[in-house]
């Protein structure tokens, strides 16, 4: 068993950190948060299944009830497996790399609509991303360079504002519920273990579906708007739970109370699957400099899964020393997430990758609350000119080209 958690740790880690950012560098700039939210209303629809599965196998005899649903996972890798040769590689690497055709290629499959690696369209995008690399010259850097803050614009900043937007996913204390549900509903609330269960899995079911709502927000109104209000309905549903368990245990209506509490776990999933959810899964693949874009992703997945493993060896001492107090620890840890935003996360919503490169080159101070640039829901026009000016000066090289390759011809006809 323990064999197995370090393999599929691995797996797993490999999976995060380079999942996310695929989907972003081959995502256009308007489809690419609700993409990333699909991924995690998958993530989440495994959850319910094997919350479903848990269920159901705890009626099957001896230690069938937990081999089947562990061997149940082989299903999705193999999928994974099947699926993986059609995806192209990220036309960004491959400029990396400096295997341009192939990237134009991709550009233009990504681009769709009949476009070819000769489409203006195409030669822009290509021509933006390859200006923005050629700028940051980071494959030169090593790690402890660019945590150093050697690198590009911004870049140490970067990295932290990825992996503390990881950090409030799981200190938010979604874990404390996805993991703990039934213990709690069992120890805290005093339910019969197989109504704990059914709770369990019918909240997983509800978790799915306000995650698979939030593909509607999530670009209509930017990651900072969702994030804070996730959290803000995050942050009262933690203080109803913290009430309604305290009164319990001084005497309260048990029944009504347990009630109010399991409630309010249910309209916790929701408000976590609206915004906490996705914004930390989407964000550090956006807010990352192009060329350490996967040490940025790595190091956010990394803090990820630490804050992880903290909150669930802090859980069951927490509900056994503490009580009804330690929903309240969980209460102000959402609502401090609203000042965080605020305060220092720019808005990554209907910018492309390389827009998020260029407002770190502005050098814009560490609070951003009240810098338009980095605010503002709409793309910036400042953006929109500098593509328009690579597409212009793109066209000027095109013509000028064009005007050599006529003059080459006519000196051979006159040599003929």
């Amino acid at each position: 068993m323990m064999v197995g958690r370090v393999v599929a740790g691995l797996g797993t880690g490999m999976n995060t950190a380079t999942a996310g950012v695929w989907q972003a560098e081959t995502s256009k700039m308007r489809s690419r948060g609700k993409l990333v939210i699909i991924q995690m209303a998958n993530c989440i629809t495994g959850f319910s299944i094997s919350n479903w599965l848990t269920l159901g196998f705890s009626f099957a005899p001896k230690s069938v009830a937990w081999r089947f649903p562990l061997a149940f996972q082989i299903f999705f890798t193999l999928c994974i497996y099947a699926l993986c040769p059609f995806l192209p590689d990220s036309p960004r690497l491959l400029i990396r790399k400096g295997r341009y055709a192939e990237a134009t290629e991709v550009l233009a499959a990504l681009e769709g609509h009949g476009a070819t690696p000769e489409s203006p369209s195409v030669r822009a995008q290509f021509n933006v991303i390859k200006d923005i690399l050629d700028r940051e010259h980071v494959n030169t850097y090593s790690w402890w360079q660019l945590l150093s803050g050697r690198g590009p614009s911004g870049v140490l900043r970067r990295m932290i504002l990825g992996a503390w937007m990881q950090a409030m996913n799981q200190i938010s204390g979604i874990n404390v519920t996805s993991y703990y549900m039934s213990y709690i509903f069992i120890n805290s609330l005093g339910i019969s273990t197989l109504l704990a269960r059914i709770l369990a899995a019918c909240g997983s079911v509800d978790y799915l579906i306000f995650a698979c709502l939030a593909y509607f927000v999530i670009e209509r109104f930017g990651r900072r708007k969702v994030m804070m209000c996730s959290a803000l309905a995050c942050s009262i549903c933690w203080i109803v739970i913290a009430i309604a368990t305290g009164l319990s245990t001084k005497g309260g209506d048990s029944f009504v109370l347990g009630s109010v509490a399991v409630a309010f776990f249910f309209v916790f999933f929701a408000s976590f699957g609206m915004g906490v959810l996705g914004v930390p899964w989407l964000y550090p693949t956006e807010i990352n400099a192009l060329e350490v874009r996967t040490k940025g992703a790595s190091l956010a997945m990394a803090t990820n899964w630490i804050m992880n493993y903290a909150v669930v060896q802090a859980t069951l001492p927490g509900i056994s020393n503490l009580g009804y107090k330690f929903w309240i620890i969980w209460a102000a840890i959402c609502f401090s997430f609203i000042p965080i935003t605020w305060l220092f996360y720019p808005e990554t919503a209907n910018r492309t990758l390389e827009d998020i490169d260029r407002f770190f080159e502005t050098e814009p101070g560490i609070l951003v609350y009240n810098n338009k640039l980095a605010t503002q829901l709409s793309r910036p026009q400042m953006f929109i000119e500098q593509d328009e000016h690579i597409a212009q000066q793109l066209d000027k090289d095109g013509e000028q080209n064009d005007d050599e390759e006529k003059g080459l011809d006519r000196v051979t006809v006159e040599k003929v």
